[in-house]
């Protein structure tokens, strides 16, 4: 009987700092008002002095098995999907591995910015099909909060701080399990989000200093291409999986702005209603947000066992993709 793949359970960490919009206002030229109406956004978390990406990845990878009750010594695959790991290298996958306790367990990071969780979830799937491993941790996390050019009012109001994690096992239940995934790219939009040390236009001529990268976006560049492509996405994993848009039970998605959100399933004929939404709370966390979201609906109890749900996000680079899989 072929092998699948399940999620055996869900974590999730957010830092105890809130910056909400009020604080914001006291920064930049923005105010409560104009941040909710254009993203959805009222708060989001900042990670403490001393608190490492790797330190918040551990924490919600622990939650996540002891949920599944997995040891961590069974992990046979770790993931973590990051942009601002710890260090340049080691890999912050490296790091939570020591953290945790995951002896046994082979471990790299993905950078793919805020599709990196699905990303991992893909690739981990391919070593479970393969059965080269039984068991994998797929871990998105992200202290943002350090990359914000804080005087840029269009790009320091949107991100925060957090990490989730997937605990994924093998299965022969052929009615559970990831049914079909969509992993795209397009490089030729690398100059329309990411984090730069400097322009890099045709006109640049000198390079910023070290260490001194910051997010930058062109905001409506990158809403015009995600309506457009995470429809698609998700329309191309429904056909595969060979699954309707009316059947979708549940939607998992990064959370990067709720006017994507809501045009991206308005265009599939799926109601906002089956969408766990967070942004209000958390802004957006890049590769940590679509793991943080699923392990609030599982915890809150709207997850059943056969539900289907569909899963999509989009990044810099750009990189976007779904995911659909049978609860």
């Amino acid at each position: 009987m072929p092998t699948t793949t399940r999620i055996l359970g869900t974590g999730s960490y957010a830092p105890l700092k809130v910056l909400t919009n009020a604080d914001l206002e006291k920064l930049v030229a923005t105010n409560d008002p104009w941040i909710v109406s254009r993203t959805g956004i009222r708060e989001r978390r900042i990670a403490a002095e001393g608190e490492n990406t790797s330190d918040m990845a551990a924490t919600a990878a622990l939650r996540a098995l002891e949920l599944a009750g997995v040891s961590a010594e069974e992990i046979d695959l770790l993931i973590v999907a990051t942009v601002t790991a710890d260090a340049a290298t080691p890999s912050c996958a490296a790091f939570v591995q020591a953290k945790i306790g995951a002896c046994n367990a082979f471990a790299f990071d993905v950078s793919a910015a805020c599709a990196g969780s699905l990303y991992g979830l893909v690739i981990a799937d391919q070593f479970i099909r393969s059965g080269a491993a039984r068991t994998a941790l797929v871990i998105g996390a992200e202290t943002l909060s350090r990359v914000v050019d804080w005087t840029d009012r269009e790009t320091c109001v949107l991100f925060g701080d957090a990490a989730g994690a997937m605990l994924l096992g093998a299965t022969q239940d052929k009615n559970r399990g990831l049914l079909a995934s969509n992993l795209r790219s397009d490089g030729s939009m690398t100059g329309i989000l990411g984090i730069y040390e400097h322009d890099l236009g045709p006109l640049a001529k000198k390079r910023a200093p070290v260490n001194s990268a910051r997010i930058k976006m062109r905001g409506r560049e990158v809403y015009k291409a995600a309506v457009r492509l995470l429809p698609e996405a998700v329309q191309t994993a429904l056909d595969q999986a060979g699954v309707k848009a009316d059947d979708v039970t549940h939607v998992i998605a990064h959370q990067a702005n709720l006017r994507i959100i809501e045009s991206a399933l308005e265009t599939l004929g799926v109601p906002i209603e089956k969408c766990w939404i967070n942004i209000d709370r958390y802004g957006n966390t890049s590769s940590a947000s679509m793991p943080i979201s699923l392990d609030e609906a599982n915890r809150a109890g709207r997850l059943k066992p056969g539900d289907v749900i569909a899963m999509m996000a989009i990044g810099a680079g750009l990189t976007w993709g779904s995911a659909i899989l049978r609860w």
